[in-house]
């Protein structure tokens, strides 16, 4: 099954499925569960994965085919084409950076933490 890491969650809280769709096989990807020249689920078997409608899995997959991160074999499917990893890795990096920390950071301040705070992980929430 995929799923996302919790922040790639925060992060795609609010937005479109497909981007929600596109965040998982992301996430899949950079984690390694799909490798260059691995072959991902069909769009139907994802779809029913995560009750999505076909189309909208489409969508997503066509975005990564547009990025150049996948390519199809008509009528074998859709695989991860080599390089991939080291440039989805860059861009959503690059996405996370400039899109979701700073808002994370303002967060921080609002709510007065400090590094060590955030680092130690031994605080409990009551």
């Amino acid at each position: 099954m995929l799923y996302y890491g919790s922040m790639t969650a925060l992060e795609h809280e609010d937005s479109p499925v497909y981007l929600k769709l596109r965040a998982i096989i992301a996430a899949a990807i950079l984690r390694g569960q799909y490798r260059a020249g691995d072959q991902l689920p069909s769009v139907r078997a994802l779809a029913a994965e995560h009750g999505a409608n076909p189309l909208t899995v489409a969508k997503a997959y066509q975005s990564f085919q547009d990025d150049g991160y996948v390519e199809v074999r008509r009528g074998v499917g859709m695989f991860v084409v080599p390089g991939a990893v080291e440039r989805l890795r860059t861009a959503e990096r690059e996405r996370f950076l400039t899109g979701f920390w700073p808002r994370v950071k303002d967060h921080i301040a609002l709510l007065g933490l400090d590094a060590r705070e955030l680092l130690d992980g031994s605080h409990e929430i009551a």
